[in-house]
């Protein structure tokens, strides 16, 4: 399934979806049947004599999973298939090709770079660079453990510190920063740190509170307030000019702070990882 929906414009949606297996030499009644079932999978009942350019962006992506679907294959590969269509429809879509998954019962291989949507839409997930696979994982390990940073900062926002290691004990390891912060933070599974080396620590922005108690508290400058509806979006500077980056929801009528203010942040250890490799 292409990102340009790759369907044939000279074609209604019966033949569209016909296609592949008129190629194969299924004739007759079992094509109609199969044709049919394969548009009632993907919600195009009726449409079946109407050409491409009378169909929406959504609806002409619908033949394409159609045409592919309706050959039964063992496994689906879908190149980045939402990539053209605006927002919300491509987040419908999301939950439809989930469902979609789920009552075929075949293995969808997803392409996309949309890490909220291969979050959104997997059961496991491959992060890769330059052709190497960094982590295998479902989505709540690979969003909530990277093995490393670079998976760390593909996958959603992080703030990561660097520094040097100061302390080891059973599970956490402090984090002494070049500014002289003390980061406490829970070690790598399966790694080794020692005294002394250069490591990098990582929390996740809406782990991180403005105010309150925690194993780690920072005081920042907040240099950028963006309103998301359902959260606000906190951007803030370290005193050694570095940027700290916060989510609160927006759940409370008090006003939180203003560009400009000085304040406290917080987050438990728990939720700050030392990354691996």
């Amino acid at each position: 399934v292409f990102q340009s929906y790759a369907i044939f414009p000279h074609l209604n949606v019966f033949d569209n979806v016909a296609f592949g297996l008129r190629r194969a030499g299924v004739k007759g009644e079992e094509l109609r049947q199969r044709v049919t079932e394969a548009c009632a999978m993907v919600q195009l009942e009726g449409f079946e004599k109407r050409r491409p350019g009378m169909l929406s962006g959504g609806q002409q992506q619908r033949v394409a999973l159609a045409r592919a679907l309706v050959n039964r294959p063992r496994v689906l590969l879908l190149d980045e298939p939402l990539g053209a269509l605006d927002l919300k429809l491509r987040k419908e879509m999301q939950l439809e090709l989930k469902s979609l998954q789920h009552e075929v019962g075949i293995t969808f291989v997803y392409v996309t770079h949309d890490q909220e949507e291969a979050l959104t839409m997997s059961d496991r997930i491959a992060v890769m660079n330059e052709g190497r696979v960094q982590q295998v994982a479902d989505p709540t390990t690979l969003y909530e453990l990277p093995k490393n940073r670079f998976v760390a900062n593909f996958i959603g926002q992080i703030n990561v510190f660097s520094g040097i290691v100061e302390s080891v004990s059973v599970e956490r390891v402090t984090l002494r920063t070049r500014a002289g912060a003390s980061i406490e933070a829970i070690a790598p599974e399966g790694e080794a740190v020692g005294t002394g080396a250069e490591a990098h620590a990582a929390v996740r922005p809406e782990k991180i509170r403005l105010g309150g108690d925690g194993d780690n508290v920072l005081t920042v400058r907040i240099r950028q307030i963006v309103y998301l509806g359902v959260s606000t979006q906190y951007i803030a500077q370290l005193p050694e000019g570095e940027t700290l980056v916060l989510y609160q929801q927006n759940v409370h009528d008090v006003a939180g702070p203003a560009e400009g203010d000085e304040v406290t942040v917080t987050w438990d250890a728990r939720n700050c990882r030392v990354l691996g490799g």
